[in-house]
């Protein structure tokens, strides 16, 4: 673990000296010794993505040091297309394929990081903190001003016939209370080991992934691989709502969390894949319980669980995947009520040209319990206008805990919300960029429900930011 965390902070300390060398890929990349080619883009697959596809490359790390003298010549665009040129982790394919955990987006993706080199090892270093202050209307409301976000790092290198990857993710959400920040309509987990959260959104825990993954390619067009993680997100769902760019740029979690991500912290989880071209399929074994409320442990649990997934990259432009998972005793509160999950889910997204690029999401997920079936879906979307993205999320629940008080789930309620965002950054510094940004959210409940919202309730964040990228 202490290496993994000292990997993250020579990443994020070396990002003024190294800043000529970041690009827009979701993750890094080290050069393979023997590993074959990427397969060229299957026909049909959109020429007008806004990046190079994968070419043939050169082996070895000459080939590496090459690509990053490009991307000093040739700026912005020679970052982008160095990254989709470069291969992922976890397959012959562009890393910025590459997401949370074991997850697919679109290759058009422009997920970034600090990128240098030390030795044998590529390093990336990754940031984004958020302060915000949170108004929630309604006798349910609350205020609150916290702290949020993530730092990231990773390293990975050429190992045998394959490719190691170390990854950290450590969050500020402890320092904001156990109590998390007040979200209206939002529910899971429990502040105390009692008492449920409900109309607030629970800290997410200081350790958010320790792990590591080591492909090797069966073929040209194919490859093998296991992810271990603890913590670490199994094969379920979309990647996490933080790291999805329809909607990253937003402070706000989304009330469809427990539905379609929540098991992105997971205190113990292995997953094995196989990739072929744009096709991936992967099951996992892992704790099914979510984290508890002490926040800055380590838990371990048996595996008791199973997910599958099915990934299909198209195109260059979409993302999609199918995702199924039984969950033991997955609450805190409940511990003998088990849960199966399913997911589905498109993400679309297209560089625009110019600094400008477009991405949307639509994802369904459902819950499965011994007392019926709660179904959510969600829409998001995000545009990048150069020094301004506009983001916006629409969402629906169907939601048995919102009059939970001893972690008993009551009567189901259909409930709504929308928001809409901006923010501005200011670039500061090679790679460090502050915005300031609000956003406007309106809640939408049943008559039922209207007496303890007063009506139909609305929220708003102001936040300022600070990004390393």
């Amino acid at each position: 673990m202490r290496s993994m965390l000292s990997v993250s902070l020579l990443a994020l300390m070396a990002a003024p000296a190294f800043a000529q060398q970041h690009d827009h890929g979701a993750h890094p990349s080290a050069p393979q010794p023997s590993a074959p080619a990427p397969a060229p883009p299957p026909a049909g697959q959109d020429d007008h993505a806004g990046h190079t596809p994968p070419q043939t490359q050169e082996a070895g790390p000459h080939r590496h040091h090459d690509m990053a003298e490009d991307m000093k010549s040739e700026g912005h665009d020679g970052h982008a297309a160095a990254a989709h040129a470069m291969r992922g982790a976890l397959g012959p394919y562009p890393s910025s394929r590459e997401a949370s955990g074991t997850a697919w987006q679109p290759d058009a993706s422009r997920h970034g990081g600090v990128h240098l080199r030390a030795g044998e090892w590529t390093l990336m270093g990754h940031a984004l903190l958020n302060g915000v202050y949170s108004s929630q209307d309604g006798p349910r409301g609350d205020d609150k001003a916290f702290l949020s976000g993530m730092v990231m790092g990773m390293a990975q290198r050429p190992l045998g016939a394959g490719t190691l990857q170390l990854r950290t993710m450590l969050s500020p959400d402890p320092f904001m209370g156990k109590a998390g920040y007040p979200l209206l309509l939002a529910s899971g987990e429990t502040a105390d080991g009692v008492t449920p959260l409900v109309d607030r959104q629970h800290p997410h825990d200081f350790f958010m992934e320790l792990s590591a993954s080591y492909s090797v390619p069966l073929a040209p067009d194919t490859s093998l691989y296991l992810y271990g993680g603890l913590p670490g997100e199994p094969a379920f769902g979309p990647p996490a709502f933080m790291h999805r760019m329809s909607i990253m740029d937003s402070p706000e979690a989304p009330i469809t969390h427990h539905w379609l991500d929540s098991t992105h912290i997971t205190f113990g989880v292995v997953t094995a894949g196989i990739t072929h071209r744009n096709v991936k399929i992967e099951a996992s074994r892992f704790n099914g319980r979510e984290p508890d409320e002490k926040r800055y442990d380590i838990e371990t649990a048996p595996l008791d669980s199973t997910a599958v997934r099915l990934s299909w990259n198209p195109n260059a432009n979409l993302s999609l995947q199918a995702s199924w998972a039984d969950l033991k005793s997955p609450e805190q509160l409940e511990p003998g009520e088990d849960e199966t999950r399913w997911s589905a889910s498109g993400i679309y997204t297209r560089d625009l040209g110019d600094g400008k690029w477009w991405s949307a999401t639509a994802a369904w997920g459902r819950r499965d319990k011994d007392h019926g079936s709660l179904d959510a879906l969600v829409l998001e979307t995000a545009v990048g206008l150069n020094a301004w993205t506009l983001f916006g999320r629409a969402e629906y629940t169907e939601n048995d805990e919102l009059l939970s008080e001893d972690g008993h789930h009551g009567d189901t309620y259909r409930v709504g919300k929308a928001s809409i965002g901006v923010i501005r950054d200011f670039e500061v510094a090679p790679s460090v960029k502050f915005g300031i940004g609000g956003l406007y959210a309106r809640n939408f409940v049943p008559a039922a429900l209207e007496p303890l919202y007063d009506g139909d309730p609305a929220g708003a964040m102001a936040f300022v930011r600070l990004k390393v990228d």
